[in-house]
């Protein structure tokens, strides 16, 4: 392996350290800790890991996490006036529902009833219109902590590197392109279909792979000494692991292409630790906000 490990474990547990720094200095100017407020409808396995891990956390660097766990059969009515008391809460300052929702429930109508200065997920429209503003908003966590990563391999200055997304999602794709768009790089979007998309992404001196597809990215692909960022998450069969074993890949062939990057994050522990440690980052942004304080510098 050539390439340089971007290792987003060990980057999200010093962004946590910096957190809670800022959290204790946060509570001696206002007296009371920044508020984290996570919602699951339902009982999915995963996602209740997910919403423990995230309230663990965030008490761990000393922010108050508020959980409310509510039924499967939910009503639509009862969720958004549950968002719209969080909302109302002086309390707390970032609102995160655990998506997936149960069938029944309209996903957008809920994004859409949270306060867009208490949106941590980064989801609300007005959020992503501000984000394609270039006016102060809160970001989605996964592109959010993926251009952490690629400053961390890179340095602060991007102008003029040329960067290619692979995927256009709402969540990923279009998010992060818009961050690299601000940082002065020149950014093209690609996705499955685009035509000769090998060639497209060896221009790059800069790859986000976020397109859902195993291992889709190949060496041949790679301009070498590039950063590649891979934010995808699969789960494909490992039968050198023993009959109906699996594992997890990324949208990138990890051994073949680190001989061509200059860094590249593994899957896991590239940016799927991010996630988690930027939606503290932006409850902590959006109590600084909330409070009329400066916003907190030195932090990424």
């Amino acid at each position: 392996m050539t390439a340089r490990l971007i290792d987003g474990k060990a980057y999200a547990e010093g962004l946590r350290g910096r957190i809670a720094h800022r959290v204790a200095a946060f509570r001696q100017a206002t007296g009371r800790a920044p508020g984290l407020a996570v919602i699951l409808v339902g009982d999915d396995p995963a996602s209740r890991v997910y919403v423990a891990n995230k309230a663990k956390q965030t008490v761990e660097v000393g922010m108050a996490s508020f959980e409310h766990r509510l039924p499967a059969d939910t009503a639509q009515a009862e969720l958004v006036a549950l968002v719209e008391a969080l909302n109302a809460d002086p309390a707390v300052d970032g609102i995160l529902c655990q998506l997936p929702l149960p069938g029944h429930l309209d996903e957008l109508a809920v994004i859409a009833a949270i306060d867009p200065d208490k949106d941590v997920d980064g989801l609300h429209v007005v959020s992503a219109g501000r984000l394609a503003s270039g006016l102060p908003g809160l970001v989605s966590c996964t592109p959010l902590g993926s251009m952490m990563l690629i400053r961390d391999a890179l340095g602060d200055d991007l102008s003029g590197r040329e960067a290619v997304v692979i995927g256009r999602s709402i969540l990923v794709g279009k998010p992060v392109a818009q961050l690299l768009l601000a940082a002065n790089c020149t950014v093209t979007i690609a996705h499955s279909r685009t035509q000769g998309l090998p060639d497209v992404v060896r221009r790059a001196d800069i790859v986000v792979a976020a397109v859902g597809r195993p291992e889709m990215v190949k060496a041949d692909w790679v301009k070498p000494g590039a950063c590649i960022i891979d934010v995808g998450i699969n789960r494909v069969a490992a039968p050198d692991k023993g009959e109906g074993k699996t594992r997890l890949v990324g949208d990138v062939a990890f051994a073949e292409c680190a001989q061509v990057a200059g860094s590249i994050t593994p899957v896991p522990g590239g940016v799927g630790p991010m996630t988690i440690a930027c939606l503290l980052y932006n409850t902590l942004l959006a109590a600084h906000r909330r409070e009329g304080l400066a916003e907190p510098e030195g932090m990424t």
